[in-house]
């Protein structure tokens, strides 16, 4: 962790006698001014500060590390001035964690050319449908997919995500395909086990109406569902970022094309804004570029479908 940064934190605590009211003023979450007041300690060997429920002071030690604390940070300042434009290059490493599917699908490939454009810049991909934590987890930058984010981080909007209702041509061959809503219940469905995955949510002419559906195979992953689908197993509602190309090639069908399922925003989400790694700042600038426009890079071109 980054020494210099954990040093301002505890300046700042020093100086305001708040940890929520420092948060505020170095645009950080209230964890992360912990994590840097632990490392500080750690660093320094030492309790620096009583906490209270009510107030923040300091110990002996943290008395005594004030001023040399202030010290360095003036320095810290002078060599930043000092290096100015000859630090522009990206370095570090950086831990980043998504979805196993849009992993997969989108974020993987991103990665790995934002490399070519930056050598410097080692990355650390974590996926898993669990979402991990950014303290505990040493998460540099998360990838969401949601509408309701943690209050307490940052949250840039990378691009919108939109999921179609599709089947694979064995399946409407074997089954049909349906032409209304009203037709949705006699199919066969692969569904998700987390949330109502077996209801289905479409805006129609303004106003949300839900559809009970019967899922005959479901799963916890959006990759196995995919697969499911792409097999025949029923029909499925999935993001159009993960199998836009199964519907270019004709892999799998669109069905209803005029029903818009819920919409979720894509979000790279950090910490705090500022003291930000030139590196993270860099890959989130690139990320927000690389999917960002309406519509998303997935969903241009997309066939319409039919039912």
């Amino acid at each position: 962790m980054d020494r210099i940064t954990a040093l301002r934190v505890f300046v700042e605590v020093a100086d305001c006698g708040s940890l929520t009211q420092t948060a505020q003023r170095l645009d950080m979450s209230a964890a992360m001014v912990s994590r840097y007041l632990a490392a500080a300690e750690d660093w320094l060997g030492a309790r620096l500060l009583h906490r209270t429920t009510r107030r923040v002071s300091l110990t002996d030690a943290g008395e005594a590390a004030l001023a040399t604390s202030r010290q360095m940070l003036g320095l810290a300042e002078d060599v930043e001035a000092l290096a100015g434009a000859r630090t522009r290059e990206p370095t570090g490493a950086l831990r980043v964690t998504a979805s196993p599917s849009f992993a997969d699908a989108q974020l993987a490939t991103a990665m790995a050319e934002f490399q070519r454009l930056h050598p410097r810049v080692e990355l650390t991909l974590l996926v898993g449908d669990r979402a991990l934590d950014l303290v505990e987890d040493r998460i540099d930058l998360a990838v969401r997919i949601s509408n309701t984010l943690d209050p307490t981080v940052i949250a840039r909007p990378l691009a919108l995500c939109r999921s179609v209702l599709c089947a694979s041509p064995q399946y409407l061959a074997q089954h049909g395909q349906p032409a209304t809503l009203a037709d949705l219940p006699a199919h066969r469905f692969a569904t998700r086990t987390v949330g109502d995955g077996d209801v289905l949510r479409f805006d129609q002419a303004g106003a949300e109406v839900e559809v009970a559906v019967h899922g005959v195979l479901r799963t916890d992953d959006t990759i196995a569902l995919r697969r499911a689908v792409l097999a025949g197993a029923g029909i499925g509602m999935l993001p159009t970022y993960y199998v836009g190309e199964d519907l270019r090639r004709g892999a799998l069908v669109r069905l209803l094309p005029a029903l818009e399922p819920a919409t979720l925003g894509i979000h790279a989400v950090y910490l705090s804004r500022r003291h930000q790694p030139l590196a993270q700042r860099v890959l989130v600038d690139y990320l927000a570029e690389r999917f960002g426009g309406e519509p998303a890079p997935w969903d241009r071109d997309l066939p319409r479908g039919g039912g």
